[in-house]
């Protein structure tokens, strides 16, 4: 029996897929492997341009060893963590407080602060550059990790707070009546009652934020100078001498800066998949 035509497409779509599947995952991976590459060449290699050959000699252990005994790459990491940990509970907590209140409590000019707290998200942080700059200046915590870090908390917060009020929201509202005909305080509806149902919300909030922070480049130049306060990734490039190139050492940094984000979302894979898919199916 032959194939209909529509039979036919599908089949041929599937080829293609299949054929194309491979050199789109190679293609995705080329930046990897060229930074993966460079971080065990040696420095010659990088003197003699020898960018994209095969590396003349393995330098793996030497790299990534001088990247911590002759560069602040630790102390730079160090400072991401100073960052991002503060900044991952401070959004979580204000969040989930808010986030309760916007989905829980009726009151005159809830959408209006909701609003807000949405229409935050669209700002371009281009346009916030100079006054956020000038703002931690007249503060005092210019070029500090509290004051980086107490910026991040004041923008991550809106996004969270719409995810966890729509998250909230989606649970039976049942639960809250009956423990208020049983006399439960609100503060222990929130703590015993929501905030246990929360915990698929908060694992993929805490990989999605952790990610972002840390990852963060743009408001890590701005806000920060010095290997005292700078985050790993504003400080991987000083990695590179004034006169000599070192992208060997650049390279081996990222790849160890790396290693953190994926390391969570691998922790948190199962929580943060639930958390994502929740309420997705009826």
């Amino acid at each position: 029996m032959f194939p209909t035509p529509i039979e036919r497409r599908s089949l041929a779509l599937q080829r293609l897929y299949k054929t194309a599947l491979p050199f789109a995952m190679i293609l995705w991976l080329l930046p990897l492997i060229a930074v993966a590459l460079t971080s065990i060449r040696s420095a010659g290699d990088i003197t003699a341009g020898n960018y994209w050959g095969w590396p003349t000699s393995f330098n793996l252990v030497q790299n990534y060893s001088d990247i911590f005994t002759n560069t602040p790459l630790g102390n730079y990491m160090w400072n991401s963590v100073r960052v991002t940990i503060p900044t991952v509970i401070g959004t979580l907590a204000l969040s989930c407080m808010s986030g309760f209140a916007l989905a829980v409590y009726k009151f005159k000019g809830n959408m209006l602060v909701f609003f807000m707290f949405v229409a935050g998200n669209f700002v371009p942080f281009q346009i916030l550059m100079v006054p956020v700059r000038d703002l931690t200046l007249q503060m005092g915590i210019y070029n500090t990790i509290t004051g980086l870090a107490l910026f991040h908390i004041a923008f991550q917060t809106g996004f969270c707070t719409l995810f966890m009020r729509n998250f909230i929201r989606s649970l039976p509202v049942e639960l809250i009546e009956a423990a208020r005909v049983e006399g439960v305080k609100e503060w222990r509806i929130f703590w015993f009652i929501i905030l246990p149902l929360m915990r698929p919300a908060i694992a993929a909030l805490a990989v999605l934020i952790f990610t972002f922070i840390w990852n963060d480049y743009f408001w890590a130049t701005v806000l920060t100078q010095g290997a005292e306060s700078q985050p790993v990734t504003a400080g991987l490039y000083s990695l590179n001498g004034q006169w000599v190139a070192a992208w060997h050492l650049v390279s081996a940094g990222s790849i160890v800066a790396a290693l953190p984000p994926v390391a969570i979302f691998f922790l948190l894979q199962k929580h943060f998949i639930a958390g994502l898919t929740l309420g997705a199916v009826k």
